[in-house]
């Protein structure tokens, strides 16, 4: 049965963590004014955090241009149930989940991660352990961003059902983001690019159904191991793209456990 997008954007994470619903949000926090617009971000806070903890964070990262996703989906990126069910489920585990608006989807990563950093103790965060969680069209910006070797803060990244990168000859990633929207500011860049001390989990889905998506995705993982790349692998053989919304089994639930395992083990002291 197929879904529309709307009903999409409804879609929640099949796994629940205790403390889920008891997390503290707080809404549309301004990082940066681009022109006459603000652009905002959504912080989920652990429900014991105090106020002078500082923990660190992990930022859902938004590969599209707000304008155009609303179009299709019907609301903002961080707005979907699924990056709000994420923020809760990241913010239970005890690490700050952030969800974020923008217009220029790299430039307005760039201004998070620089107000995110200038502010942290206000915000209640440890500026120095900063995670990335993206899925699908999403992980070429998050790849991007942990090309760039001053970026030691950000220690590990969370990479679902994802485009990851063209490499020899191949154009699947560049026809992908030309088809639905998102950005990729990899273009030309192979796994060697990557920094090497960053972890990566990398989640995939055995079922999915988009155009040269695994094929781009498994040789994305063999170039990465061939370059000891510290790189964790889980595959969902019965998965379809988007498992974590729209494959209720104990797969599903059980990487989703282990991606939440793998933030804490990376992010937290």
């Amino acid at each position: 049965m197929s879904e529309t997008a709307s009903d999409i954007s409804k879609r929640s994470v099949v796994y629940h963590l205790p403390g889920m619903d008891d997390v503290m949000i707080r809404q549309d926090i301004e990082y940066s004014a681009a022109g006459p617009n603000k652009l905002t971000m959504d912080l989920y806070h652990p429900p014991d955090q105090q106020a002078a903890d500082r923990l660190p964070a992990a930022i859902i990262v938004a590969g599209y241009p707000d304008q155009g996703f609303a179009r299709v989906v019907g609301c903002k990126f961080k707005e979907m149930g699924s990056c709000v069910s994420w923020g809760k489920l990241i913010a239970a585990s005890g690490i700050v989940g952030i969800t974020y608006a923008n217009l220029e989807p790299e430039t307005d990563l760039l201004a998070l991660l620089e107000y995110i950093r200038l502010n942290a103790e206000k915000l209640g965060i440890d500026g120095n352990r900063i995670g990335l969680w993206a899925g699908s069209g999403n992980v070429p910006l998050a790849l991007s961003i942990l090309m760039e070797q001053e970026r030691e803060y950000l220690k590990c990244a969370a990479l679902c059902y994802g485009y990851t990168l063209d490499t020899e000859g191949a154009s699947g990633v560049a026809d992908a983001a030309r088809q639905f929207g998102f950005v990729n500011p990899t273009a030309g860049k192979t796994v060697q690019d990557m920094r090497k001390d960053v972890a990566l989990f990398v989640a995939r889905a055995g079922q999915d159904q988009l155009p040269h998506l695994n094929e781009l995705l498994d040789r994305f993982v063999a170039e990465a191991l061939a370059c000891n790349l510290n790189i964790t692998v889980v595959n969902h053989a019965e998965g379809p793209h988007a498992f974590d919304l729209l494959h209720d089994s104990e797969m599903s639930r059980g990487i989703t456990r282990q991606i939440l395992a793998f933030l804490r083990l990376h992010l937290l002291p």
